[in-house]
């Protein structure tokens, strides 16, 4: 009787979860269809295009604007700025784990209550700090925003207090330095959390799309994928399924990502 309970909870959560995959993954699909509809069909309310052949939203979505620049643009800021926040985030969190200062938990739940603001708040200020280091229109002020992640640093402070202090100590002992315990024994351990944090915070500032804009208004040729791709429409003229063939270019680097990410995740494991 206990047996057949457990049996028709698991299904029923499997249900929900299958419907709940379903409703997260649909848009996805949804789009990657529709880039492929002429602008008749898309007008239509079948899901499926006549044919999957049909590829000129692709060829006028990258003639129309310069999407494999703007592609580049991303990627060389999703991976830089996730790298450098990764390295920030390892760094602090071994402090806030193993040293002991005054107002060290002060400061921690200091860093944890900016979790606590909208980015969008802090839009003016970071625009005015930004202009003033003269890194308009620039990758670093791009990215410059996003080098710091509290939940990050939190993340993997909890994750480094799993690991024994005896460990640590004894490292020390045999003469290991603070670098060497966070690269040959810390990180090794957290494979698999700083995979998951890289390739959240990768493809967060990949889907980005205020910040940038505002950064790049005065220089197009440094704008990312997101931004680019709103050059496909217009108030005068609704393309939207070339606005959806230029999403589905854009998805593809995120699913190779995750690819490569989730592979490596399960090796870590």
């Amino acid at each position: 009787m206990i047996g057949s309970k457990r049996k028709s909870s698991d299904i029923i959560i499997e249900i929900c979860a299958f419907a709940l995959a379903v409703i997260v993954v649909f848009p996805v699909i949804y789009c990657i269809f529709a880039a492929f509809k002429t602008h008749s069909e898309f007008m239509s309310p079948a899901l499926l295009p006549e044919s999957f052949g049909n590829l000129n939203n692709f060829r006028n979505a990258l003639s129309q604007a310069p999407l494999m620049r703007y592609m580049l643009n991303s990627f060389i800021v999703s991976f830089a700025g996730s790298l450098v926040r990764l390295v920030f985030s390892v760094l602090a969190a071994y402090v806030f784990a193993y040293f002991d200062f005054r107002g060290k938990n002060v400061v921690f739940f200091l860093l944890l209550g900016t979790m606590m603001m909208p980015g969008d708040i802090l839009l003016s200020t970071n625009y005015s700090t930004v202009s003033h280091l003269g890194l308009l229109n620039t990758y670093t002020g791009i990215c410059i925003v996003s080098f710091v992640s509290a939940s990050q640093v939190f993340m993997l402070r909890q994750k480094f207090m799993t690991v024994p202090r005896s460990y640590i100590d004894s490292a020390k002992l045999d003469g290991c330095s603070d670098i060497g315990i966070v690269t040959k024994i810390l990180i090794p351990i957290s494979r698999s959390t700083l995979i998951t944090l890289f390739t959240q915070s990768f493809l967060t500032l990949w889907n980005s799309y205020l910040w940038p804009l505002i950064i790049t208004a005065s220089k197009p040729e440094y704008r990312t994928i997101m931004v680019g791709i709103t050059k496909l429409n217009s108030w005068e003229d609704s393309n939207y399924e070339l606005v959806l063939a230029g999403v589905t270019i854009s998805l593809i680097p995120s699913l190779i990502l995750f690819v490569i990410m989730h592979n490596s995740f399960k090796k870590a494991q």
